[in-house]
């Protein structure tokens, strides 16, 4: 099978670049560490389910989980450590921006959409 979208393939890359982050950058054990693995982990698994499977649930799945990686070091107070910080919400921004681009370049949710109709 082969992806429909080049942005999933991006989220995935995305994703994967998250979970490894915390021994890229050198912040294994921390509260950010653990956000990263589980928000990575997330990321590549519906990007993986968005590639294959198409639907609007996988790319809102994966809106929640990047505008959560922009928020998180403010809600888990890792706000200070400046460069895990801000390294989180670029990689948070990029997530949602894809996400939001391979669900609108979605036609059956175009239509439903545009139709009035739930997602």
């Amino acid at each position: 099978m082969e992806s429909r979208h080049w942005q999933d393939r991006a989220n995935l890359v995305l994703g994967a670049w998250i979970f490894a982050s915390p021994w890229v950058l050198a912040y294994t054990g921390s509260v950010a560490a653990w956000n990263a693995y589980a928000m990575g982990a997330g990321i590549m698994l519906f990007a993986l389910i968005a590639s294959y499977m198409p639907k609007a649930w996988e790319e809102l799945i994966n809106i929640l989980f990047g505008v959560w990686l922009v928020v998180s070091p403010f809600a888990l107070g890792f706000s200070a450590d400046t460069v895990v910080a801000l390294h989180t919400v670029v990689v948070g921004i990029l997530a949602t921006a894809f996400a939001i681009w391979a669900m609108s370049n979605e036609k059956s949710f175009y239509k439903r959409w545009h139709s009035g109709h739930s997602v």
